[in-house]
């Protein structure tokens, strides 16, 4: 079917589609998603089968309320309920004890799962008019650059889904902050669209989690994700880099000198929010220039700089 606008037609249509065992792309305000019946196992490994993702690496069951999303749980403390009564609907990710219907495949074995509700409308509708949990990953190829448009998905994952829902550019542009509970106290196991400030605002001092080398507990926790083709490099900002015609530089908010492939300034204010919303977009604009190498300026990690550098350290793994 490919790409269609979201009108309320097409996500009835979408829904069908989902309820039938397919899998549609669809936005969200972080990235786009790719999404199928979370409580189908077979629909949960045709979205592993597009992305070419692996079985290790668990999905995201995304909810059309915080009622329902809290029956996808077993158990759930009092800091998880109060996290969920402030930031829901909204870019935060909550891992878990599943509830007994989740299939195992959706996490991928593990007794937690990772669900959030989002808070774009036509992720709601869709959600609403499925009547059930939607996996949903986000909808491009494992560890390649996150998707913010229709188009991102449609260059990375062609026909492959059974619909793609365009709505347009997503306004977060980074995906989900991810918290789990251990003795009762949050955990962030990924930074995301939600400051960590407002978290500790609600919840208490956040600890992080330790990376033991295991099957990650959540989706995006990977050492090398969210990967251009080209070769990333973190430098300080107004660093002394020769430019090149092979090389694109990605600038938090000036200008650098000297002539590149391409240059892109995440936030010409400084903002923070603005340099998040626009950081995959940035990215794909480089890899179609086919460039080699990627200079991108470190952010200030506070609020939602930490999750761009999140990706972009994710990014420049080797």
């Amino acid at each position: 079917m490919g790409s269609v606008k979201a009108t309320t037609g097409n996500i009835r249509k979408a829904a069908a589609v989902i309820r039938a065992g397919g899998v549609v792309a669809f936005p969200t305000e972080t990235v786009y998603g790719l999404g199928a019946d979370g409580l189908n196992p077979a629909a949960c490994a045709r979205v592993f089968e597009i992305k070419g993702r692996p079985h290790f690496d668990p999905l995201i069951l995304h909810e059309s309320s915080a009622a329902r999303a809290m029956k996808l749980f077993s158990k759930v403390p009092p800091g998880a309920k109060r996290l969920a009564a402030r930031f829901w609907p909204g870019p935060l990710t909550l891992v878990l004890p599943k509830a007994a219907a989740v299939p195992g495949i959706a996490t991928s074995g593990l007794p937690t799962v990772a669900v959030r509700v989002p808070s774009n409308p036509t992720a709601l509708a869709l959600i609403r008019a499925a009547g059930r949990p939607v996996a949903a990953p986000s909808a491009n190829c494992f560890g390649a650059l996150s998707p913010t448009t229709a188009a991102h998905v449609k260059k990375q994952l062609g026909g492959k889904p059974d619909m793609i829902l365009d709505g347009g550019k997503t306004s977060i542009g980074v995906e989900s902050t991810i918290i789990t509970f251990e003795g009762g106290r949050p955990v962030l196991l990924r930074p995301g669209g939600l400051a960590l400030e407002e978290i500790e605002k609600v919840a208490g001092a956040v600890a992080h989690a330790r990376r033991d080398g295991k099957a990650p507990q959540a989706p995006g926790c990977l050492a090398k994700h969210y990967a251009p083709k080209a070769r990333l490099k973190i430098i300080p900002a107004g660093a002394a880099v020769k430019p090149s015609a092979r090389a694109a530089y990605l600038a938090f908010s000036k200008r650098p000198a000297g002539k590149w492939a391409a240059v892109k300034v995440l936030s010409p204010s400084g903002s923070l929010r603005e340099a998040a919303a626009g950081l995959f977009a940035c990215l794909h604009t480089f890899e179609k220039k086919g460039v080699r190498v990627i200079y991108a300026e470190r952010v200030p990690a506070q609020g939602l700089g930490r999750a761009i550098m999140d990706r972009l350290k994710r990014a420049s793994a080797k």
